[in-house]
């Protein structure tokens, strides 16, 4: 996790993790937009059913 403070007067304004945030700040009023810096570490992803070979192909 990883604080969360406003870019104007440094208030700390929570802590988590975030991949957009919007928070306005109660001391200052500055609305503060906060976009993940790097990609979410890997995770489980869907399979692509595309590569797979049990996969039913349909037309389209």
């Amino acid at each position: 996790m990883q604080d969360i403070r406003c870019g104007s007067c440094n208030r700390k304004l929570g802590a988590g993790e975030y991949v957009r945030l919007t928070i306005k700040c109660p001391r200052c009023g500055a609305m503060n937009i906060l976009r993940a810096t790097s990609p979410l570490p890997a995770g489980h992803r869907a399979s692509d059913t595309r590569d797979s070979p049990h996969a039913t192909h349909s037309p389209r």
